[in-house]
C-alpha cells in the first residue's frame, strides 16, 4: 500500500520538475489523477476526525455512564435492562449504518491506493468504538444487577473478547487495538492475582494459555487489518504471557536461560513468509525490532550486580499445561530458525549493512548460558555482570554501526541511548565522588551531540554516494 508519506513527496518532486521543465503539465496531471494528489490534505483532515471522533466518542461514552450511576437506583431492573440493551444495539446498529457507506474513490487511481473515508465512515467508526465501550458497562452493570461474582481480571478478559469478535466481523483497527489493551490488561491483573485462582473455568484456561491464545487471536487480526499496532501489542501481550508462562510453570534453575533465550528467539526468527497466503514482509521487522529491545532490556537490567544476592530458587513440581505454551512456541522457534538457516545457506554471500541473524543468535546464546552456567554450575556474580556489560556494550556498537550504514536514525539513537545509559548507569552503581561523576555526564553530553552532528553529516551525503 502506497503510503501518504511517499505521494506527499512525489507530488513536491513532481512540482519541481513541472517548474524546472522535465515534464510537461499533462504528464504532471496523470501523476496527480493516478496518486490523488488533491486527497493528500483530506487525508490528514481524515486522520485528525478520526482522532477527533474516537476521542469524542470516549467522552460521550463516559458522560452516558456517569448519567446512568447518577439516575442507577431511581430506576427499576427491567427499566435498567432495557436501556442498557437499547443503548448498545441503538449505537452499534448506527454506527454500523455509517460505517459501511462505501468509500469515494477516483477512477485513474492507483489500485494500491487507499480509499478516501468520508466523515460518516468516520463518524460510524467513532460510534462502533463506543459501541464497544459500551459492552464492557453493560458487562458490569449486568453482573452487579443479577449478583454475578467474578473476579476483576474476567470481566476484562471477557470484554476484550467480546471487542475482539467486533474487530474481527467488521475488520476494525481501532477495535482490535482496543481488544488486545483489554486482554493484555486482564492477563495482567490475572498473573496480579494468580495465588487466588482455585476453580476450573474457561477464563483460567484462557489465562494459562495466553501465549497460544495470543498468537491465535491477534496475528490473524493483524494480517486481515494490516495493522501493525495490533501485531505489536499482540506480541507484547505473547511474550509478557510466555515469560510468565515459564516463571510459574518451571520454577527452577533452567529457566532462567529459557526465560532469556526464547522470547528474542521467537521474535527475531518470525517471518511473515511462513504463511504461505502471505506475499510481503509487514510485521517482519516490528517483530525484530521488538527482539532488539528486549535483548537491550534484558542486557541492561543484568549488567548491574544483584547477581551476588540472587538464590537458587528451589525445585517444584512443574506445572505442566502452562509448559504446554513454553512446548508448543518453542517448537515453532526453531522451526523459525531451521528456516532462517536454509535461507542463509541458499542466500549469495554479499557485504551485510545490517544485524545479522548469526550475530542476534550468538547474543541469544550467550543471554542463555551465562545465568545456566551461574545457576547449575559455578555461581559467577562478577564475571556474569562483566559479561552482561559487555553484550550490552556489543548490541549498542551494532546498533550504532547500523544506522549509520542504513541511514536509520531510530537505530543510530538507539544504540547512543543504550550505551550512554550504560555509562550512567555504572557511574551511580559504584562509589564515585562527586567530580568523576560531573566529568563523565559532561564527556556523555559533549559524545551525544558530537555523534548527532557526525550522523547528520554523514546522513546527508548517503543520496549522494
Amino acid at each position: 500500500m502506497i503510503s501518504d508519506k511517499f505521494r506527499r513527496q512525489l507530488r513536491e518532486e513532481a512540482k519541481l520538475w513541472q517548474a524546472e521543465g522535465l515534464i510537461e503539465t499533462s504528464f504532471y496531471q496523470q501523476l496527480s489523477e493516478r496518486y490523488q494528489f488533491n486527497t493528500l490534505e483530506t487525508a490528514s483532515r481524515n486522520r485528525f476526525l478520526t482522532i477527533l471522533m474516537s476521542l469524542g466518542g470516549i467522552l460521550l461514552g463516559i458522560g452516558v455512564i456517569t448519567f446512568v450511576a447518577a439516575n442507577w437506583q431511581v430506576w427499576s431492573r427491567e427499566v435498567r435492562v432495557a436501556m442498557l440493551l437499547s443503548l448498545f444495539v441503538a449505537v452499534n446498529a448506527a454506527g454500523f449504518y455509517l460505517w459501511r457507506i462505501p468509500p469515494s474513490r477516483s477512477k485513474n487511481s492507483h489500485p494500491n491506493m487507499p480509499a478516501t473515508k468520508g466523515r460518516n465512515k468516520l463518524l460510524g467508526e467513532g460510534l462502533l468504538l463506543l459501541g464497544a465501550l459500551i459492552l464492557g458497562a453493560n458487562m458490569a452493570l449486568m453482573a452487579q444487577m443479577f449478583h454475578i461474582g467474578g473476579s476483576s481480571y474476567g470481566l476484562y478478559l471477557a470484554w476484550g473478547i467480546g471487542v475482539l469478535g467486533m474487530a474481527y466481523s467488521l475488520r476494525l483497527t481501532s477495535l482490535g487495538v482496543l481488544s488486545a489493551l483489554l486482554i493484555g490488561l486482564g492477563y495482567w491483573l490475572a498473573v496480579l492475582d494468580w495465588s487466588s485462582q482455585v476453580e476450573f473455568s474457561w477464563l483460567e484456561v484462557l489465562v494459562r494459555q495466553m501465549p497460544i491464545a495470543a498468537s491465535i487471536m491477534f496475528v490473524p487480526l493483524a494480517y486481515w487489518c494490516r495493522s501493525r499496532a495490533i501485531f505489536a501489542i499482540g506480541a507484547i501481550v505473547l511474550i509478557f504471557s510466555l515469560q510468565a508462562s515459564i516463571v510459574q510453570g518451571l520454577n527452577e534453575t533452567s529457566a532462567a536461560a529459557i526465560f532469556c533465550a526464547l522470547p528474542p528467539a521467537l521474535l527475531w526468527g518470525y517471518d511473515d513468509a511462513i504463511w504461505r497466503k502471505v506475499h510481503s514482509r509487514l510485521f517482519q521487522p516490528i517483530a525484530r525490532s521488538l527482539a532488539l529491545l528486549f535483548l537491550a532490556g534484558l542486557f541492561y537490567v543484568l549488567s548491574f550486580h544483584w547477581w551476588q544476592d540472587v538464590p537458587n530458587p528451589a525445585p517444584t513440581e512443574p506445572d505442566w499445561l502452562l509448559l504446554a505454551n513454553v512446548a508448543v512456541l518453542g517448537g515453532f522457534t526453531v522451526f523459525e530458525w531451521l528456516r532462517l538457516g536454509r535461507l542463509e545457506l541458499r542466500r549469495p554471500k554479499q557485504k551485510a549493512v545490517d544485524l545479522s541473524t548469526g550475530a542476534i543468535g550468538i547474543l541469544i546464546v550467550a543471554s542463555a548460558l551465562i545465568p545456566l552456567f551461574h545457576l547449575n554450575f559455578t555461581p559467577i556474580p562478577e564475571l556474569a555482570t562483566f559479561l552482561f556489560n559487555v553484550l550490552s556494550f556489543l548490541l549498542a556498537v551494532g546498533l550504532i554501526r547500523d544506522g549509520l550504514a542504513l541511514g536509520n536514525r531510530p537505530i543510530f539513537w538507539g544504540g547512543m541511548v543504550l550505551i550512554t545509559l550504560q555509562i550512567i548507569s555504572r557511574v551511580f552503581e559504584y562509589n564515585t565522588e562527586l567530580l568523576f561523576k560531573s566529568f563523565v555526564f559532561v564527556l556523555c553530553g559533549i559524545g551525544v551531540i558530537a555523534a548527532g552532528l557526525w550522523f547528520e553529516r554523514h546522513f546527508a551525503k548517503i543520496p549522494n554516494e
